[in-house]
């Protein structure tokens, strides 16, 4: 056995380091932001192939221009690939991510369930342009050879999982794909591969870029073909990532690890307080009607799936609408905004951005703060809407 051999496999955090250090030009230590969009062809004219660009990966050869591939854009899909498990190409945002992936597989009919509205509203947008039939998890039994199932996974706004392996089965009985928004859960918490997800998209504006200063999509798949179509696909639609963004996710992705098992621990925690709480006469019981997390769910699937946390995001439900919408001011370590994955804790009044949801819901992301200081200035906010 050669040493090669013998050596055991990178851990996930190692590999977030690490796994682009082969394809870096130079000595180096921080990679890099190059801004160039045009890259100079060989000087050996013996060398020029037209249209030839067989490995963008190469760090010091075939890049010809940036919106096809870039030395920031590869860095980041080589780690990308790496901590999904899959080859992954990045996107300008994930909605840009997720319209790609639903262009390239072209399906008659896509099944999808409750969650975030954008990713409904593509679905809208192919079905006028194409007649696209949308179908909700309920009518599997409709579905033929080629559609898809979309399954987001934690849903969004309440953190609350689905089963994948159950929709890639019932997907199965049909011919149909399953295409997994794994965002709320990211490695190490979830790897959909494993239950038999055909692709995985991620807005990688979340977790993967974790400083809420970048937008960013993934899309990751193990069907090879698929890749060099989705590529092709890309250049044409422009969906490009940017310089500067591909080299902030590359930078936020050496924390990843660090930043979602802290964040995730630290929501587990507060959700099993405020579950607790609410069922008591106290500020939290007089406040909070119901509390909305995968750790709250039942089934021995769940600890399957999400073998090493159940995700930052979760959800509460107030009392009544007026306390909802008043909670966010109240707070001082919870800013009031959208999004999500960053490293401070966010709460939204979530009906200012969805008006779908029930207007007594709230969405919290949590930060990497001290959990115990969290905790505090939840219940110092839940007592000043008591008066």
């Amino acid at each position: 056995m050669t040493q090669q051999e013998s050596k055991k496999p990178l851990g996930l955090a190692s590999r977030a380091v690490h796994a682009d250090d082969k394809i870096s030009a130079h000595r180096a230590v921080a990679p890099p932001m190059h801004v160039s969009t045009t890259f100079a062809y060989d000087k050996d004219p013996a060398k020029l192939v037209p249209n030839e660009n067989v490995d963008p990966n190469n760090p010091n050869d075939s890049h010809i221009y940036s919106r096809e591939s870039s030395p920031n854009a590869s860095r980041i899909e080589a780690v990308l690939t790496s901590l999904i498990g899959a080859p992954t190409l990045v996107y300008a945002s994930g909605l840009a991510a997720l319209h790609a992936l639903f262009v390239h597989l072209n399906p008659r009919a896509i099944a999808i369930g409750s969650g975030y509205h954008g990713a409904h509203a593509i679905v809208s947008l192919l079905s006028r342009l194409t007649g696209l039939r949308i179908l909700t998890l309920e009518q599997l039994d409709e579905l033929e050879k080629g559609d898809v199932v979309h399954v987001e996974t934690p849903v969004n706004p309440t953190g609350e999982a689905r089963d994948i392996a159950y929709y890639v089965r019932r997907a199965r009985e049909r011919g149909a794909y399953v295409t997994v928004d794994a965002t709320f859960a990211p490695p190490p918490l979830q790897d959909p591969f494993i239950w038999g997800a055909d692709a995985v998209m991620h807005s990688g504006t979340k977790y993967f870029g974790g400083h809420s200063d970048l937008l960013l999509g993934t899309v990751s798949t193990r069907h090879e073909d698929w890749i060099q179509g989705l590529r092709e696909d890309r250049a044409v639609l422009g969906a490009t990532v940017g310089s500067l963004e591909g080299w902030l996710g590359l930078r936020s992705l050496r924390t990843l690890e660090l930043r979602v098992r802290r964040q995730s621990a630290s929501a587990e925690k507060l959700v099993r307080w405020l579950e607790d709480e609410r069922k008591k006469d106290g500020p939290v019981g007089q406040v909070v009607a119901q509390v909305k997390h995968a750790s709250l769910q039942d089934g021995d699937w769940i600890k399957e799936q999400m073998p090493n946390g159940f995700g930052p995001v979760f959800a509460i439900l107030l009392r009544d609408e007026e306390k909802a919408k008043a909670l966010p001011s109240k707070l001082e370590l919870f800013h009031h905004a959208t999004s999500l994955g960053g490293v401070e804790s966010l709460i939204e009044w979530r009906a200012m951005s969805d008006e779908t949801v029930d207007r007594r819901l709230l969405r919290i992301s949590v930060g990497v703060e001290d959990e115990a200081d969290l905790r505090a200035d939840l219940l110092a906010g839940f007592e000043a809407l008591l008066g």
